[in-house]
This record gives C-alpha cells, structure tokens and sequence, in this order.
C-alpha cells in the first residue's frame, strides 16, 4: 500500500505539472490572439471579439475554430511536442477561420475560401498550405529538396573537411562551402521560379536579449541569406510577451542558419567556460566576450571574401539580395522600425580576447542538417 501511494503520489505530480504547463499555454494563445489582433484596423478590431481558448485530445486535425463555441482549441500533442513558433503558427490559422467568419462572411464559404484567404493575408500568414495543413516544423522537415538543393549536399562534404585538426585545411574547406552556398543563391536569384518562403524562430523567446544575440541577428542577416526581425512572442517560463528573433528564407537557408545559430551559441559557452574558470567574470564580461567572438568571426569571413576577386564578384551580386524573399517579406512585416543596442560599459581587453577566439572558428560538419527533436516546451512531459 505505501509503494502505491508513492506512486499514486508521483502520477499526481506529474498531473499537476501538465495542468500547470497548459494554463501557461492557455495564458500564451490569449496573448498571441491579442498581439496578432492589432494587424486589424482599429475599426474591424473592435468586431472581433475574444474567443474562449482550449486544449483538447484532437484526433484529426492541429486546432480548431468553433463559431458555435466561438472556440479555439488547440491540439494537446501540438501544445506539448511542438516548439512555440509552430503552435503559434497554428493558433493563427484558427485565428484567420475566425476573423474570415467574423468580418468577411466566411460561414457562407468554403472553410478555406476567398473570406479565409483575405483574413490570411490581414494576419500576414500563408495560406498557400492551408488546405493540408501541417505544423510548421513538419513542414520543414518534410521538404522535398529542388534540383538546387540537392547541390547544397556539396556544402555538407566540404564541412566534414573542416573538422580537420589541420587549421589551414579546415579554413579552406568552410571558405569554399561560403562559396558553394553564396553560388546557389545567386542561381536561385537568377532563376525566376517563384519560391516558397517560410520563417522561424531562431533561439529562445525572452523579456531581454543579451548583446550578442543582435549582434549574431545581424552576422545571419549578411552571411546566410536569411532576413531577420525581433517580433512579439509569449514567453512560457515568464508568463509574458516578449521579443524573438524570426527569420525569414527558403527551407534550405533557414536549414543552415538555424546551424550556424546553434553552433555559434554552444561554440560561445564552450570558450566562455574555459576562459572564465579562474576569472570569476560575471554576465556582462560573458556579453563582451561573446560579441568579440561574433566580431572575430565576422572578420575571418571578410577576410576570405577579400582573398580571392572571384568571391568578391559573388559576394557583390549577393549584396543586391533576393527580390522574392524582399517582396515576402514586405508583405509579412508592412510596418518596421530599427532598434539600436549599445553597450553602456564593455571591457574592452575581454571583447579583444573573445575576437581572437572568434577568429579561429569553423563552421563544421551539420551545417545542412536540422535535428528532428527540435526541443519541446517541457521535455519528457508525454
């Protein structure tokens, strides 16, 4: 009887822990409608009233949009094994039924109709996928590679070489996977086929960004042919609204940022452990350090453009930067403003020695691939 009480007990607080993981959930969807409502007008704002929200056992389908409940709910399997940027990409699709129904006559309509379509486009959400609609990390993942894709294998080759405990080697193998990927780019500018889009969280959403984090925005902005913005995003472990970074690309760059991102990050930590064991330096040295690291790493890639005139010319034509993925991302984000981070002290001696580090850093091997475990809200939690 007692070992079953503990485990009765243990059940419980396992219970207790899911029921308080989704009325954090719960908190996040409300405020996602909320932030999402002010793309409306302020006139059709005030039509469209705040529906109930709800997790549910769905068995066919991601989330639902009731207008007899005047409901959104939510899949419990989407909510607990999903990252927040694709259980707020589904909230919105919801969103848009209820919008379309609300303003547009949408209850007249086909579900995804002309109405759902102009509510689709007020929300700035693609509703090109929604007719078979998947979350957004399954769409990812299962991306059926073009004819240019299927060459960025060469990428993921070269980086296997620059694992190489020789320096010189290892510089030149991930020089030429920049090239490889700088040239598929510009074959895919070159090629007027209309491409899709897609954008994703990079990193965590929280209530402040360190530094660094603008300053690695800004390195995956101008190496990796991706366009980045700090958007609105619930933050689960605070209970508030708070920024991410999105960025913005084809399935295949988004891939190789995303890497790079992670990379870079755990490059950090790993240096920073190391140079710090004796110091005792606290959070704003680890900034300064980071940032010298990004800085350094920025100008070994300048370096490497510079070396030869033919990455110059590649690089040029990059420069003048991708047409459609300009267009989409005007249609997403209508309305920007710039935000400037500066540092009100650095140690400028520990931002030298995290440059030094910086300039010995290699992409390696991974960078074309995507984890399919990207991490969950809670893990192990079904």
């Amino acid at each position: 009887m007692q070992g079953l009480r503990s485990k009765d007990s243990g059940k419980s607080k396992k219970d207790q822990a899911r029921q308080e993981l989704e009325r954090c959930i719960l908190h996040g969807m409300i405020c996602e409608w909320e932030a999402a409502l002010l793309n409306l007008d302020p006139i059709k704002r005030q039509l469209v009233r705040r529906p109930l929200f709800a997790i549910k056992d769905l068995q066919t389908r991601w989330g639902n949009w009731s207008q007899e409940k005047r409901e959104i709910s939510l899949s419990r399997q989407l909510v607990l094994n999903y990252p927040w940027d694709s259980i707020r990409d589904v909230l919105l699709h919801e969103m848009a039924h209820q919008i379309a129904q609300h303003l547009f006559g949408g209850s007249a309509q086909k579900p995804h109709g002309p109405a759902f379509m102009q509510a689709c486009k007020i929300l700035r959400i693609h509703p090109a996928a929604s007719a078979n609609y998947q979350p957004l990390q399954d769409r990812i993942l299962q991306h059926t590679p073009s004819q240019y894709d299927k060459r960025m294998l060469r990428v993921k080759k070269l980086l296997a070489l620059a694992e190489s405990k020789n320096r010189f080697e290892a510089d030149a193998a991930m020089t030429k996977a920049h090239e490889l990927i700088a040239r598929h780019n510009i074959e895919l500018n070159l090629d007027e086929t209309k491409r899709q889009f897609i954008s994703i969280f990079i990193g965590s959403p929280a209530l402040r960004h360190p530094r660094e984090d603008y300053h690695l925005a800004n390195l995956l902005q101008d190496y990796y042919f991706v366009s980045g913005i700090w958007v609105p995003s619930y933050v689960i472990e605070k209970g508030k609204m708070g920024r991410v970074l999105e960025i913005s690309a084809t399935v295949q760059n988004l891939k190789i940022a995303e890497y790079v991102h992670s990379f870079i990050v755990q490059f950090i930590n790993a240096q920073w452990r190391k140079y710090n064991q004796a110091k005792r330096l606290n959070r704003f040295r680890k900034t300064d350090f980071a940032v010298g690291i990004i800085e350094g790493f920025r100008d070994k890639l300048e370096s490497n453009i510079k070396r030869e005139k033919a990455q110059i010319d590649i690089f040029a034509l990059i420069q003048k930067g991708d047409p459609q993925l300009a267009k989409y991302f005007k249609f997403k984000y209508p309305h920007t403003t710039s935000l400037n981070k500066t540092a009100a002290r650095q140690d400028a001696g520990v931002m030298r020695d995290g440059k030094k580090v910086g300039n010995q850093l290699v992409i390696a091997r991974g960078i074309c691939e995507r984890k399919t475990d990207k991490p969950r809200l809670i893990p192990n939690m079904s």
